[in-house]
C-alpha cells in the first residue's frame, strides 16, 4: 500500500512538474491589456530564434529564444512600432531572424529566384517539346510506283 501512494505521489509531482514546464511564455508575462498580448504574439511569431532552425521565438525552448521573447513583449507594451521593434532584432541578429527577408539588392535572389526557375524550367520544357513535334516522323509519301503497287494489292483483297 505504501508503495502504491509513493508511486502516485511521483506521478502527481511528475504531471505538476510538467504542466509548469509546458506554460506559455505570455503567462510569464504581464501585459497592459489583450490587444498588446495578442500584438506580441503575432510580431513574436514572425521572427526566427537565432539559435534554433527554423522555429519562431515563441516555440523555441532556447535561452535566446526566451530573452527575445521577453524584449518584443515589453517593446511592445511600451508602444513601439513594428518597424521599429524589428529593427532592434535585426541590429543585433541579423536578417536572419525575419521569416520574410526584405526586398533589397542583396536579397533579390531569395524573392526572384523562384520565379526565374519557373520561367526557366517552362522554356526548356517550351523548347523540348517543340523540338519533339518537329522531329516526329510525317508519314512518308509513296512513289507513283508504289502506289500502284499498293492499289494492286488492295484491289485483290477485294
Amino acid at each position: 500500500m505504501k508503495a502504491l501512494l509513493k508511486i502516485l505521489t511521483s506521478a502527481v509531482l511528475a504531471f505538476g512538474v510538467a504542466y509548469q514546464v509546458s506554460a506559455t511564455p505570455v503567462d510569464t508575462y504581464q501585459f497592459k491589456n489583450e490587444a498588446n498580448q495578442e500584438h506580441a504574439m503575432q510580431l513574436a511569431r514572425s521572427l526566427r530564434c537565432p539559435q534554433c532552425q527554423n522555429q519562431d521565438i515563441v516555440d523555441s525552448n532556447s535561452p535566446v529564444a526566451k530573452d527575445l521573447r521577453m524584449e518584443v513583449y515589453k517593446m511592445v507594451d511600451a508602444g513601439k512600432s513594428d518597424s521599429e521593434i524589428i529593427e532592434f532584432m535585426t541590429s543585433r541578429y541579423g536578417e536572419f531572424v525575419l521569416y520574410k527577408p526584405r526586398l533589397e539588392t542583396k536579397t533579390y535572389i531569395l524573392w526572384l529566384g523562384p520565379v526565374a526557375l519557373l520561367l526557366f524550367g517552362a522554356l526548356v520544357a517550351f523548347i523540348f517539346i517543340r523540338k519533339q513535334r518537329s522531329h516526329a516522323e510525317k508519314p512518308a509519301e509513296l512513289s507513283a510506283e508504289e502506289q500502284q503497287q499498293l492499289a494492286e494489292l488492295l484491289k485483290q483483297h477485294k
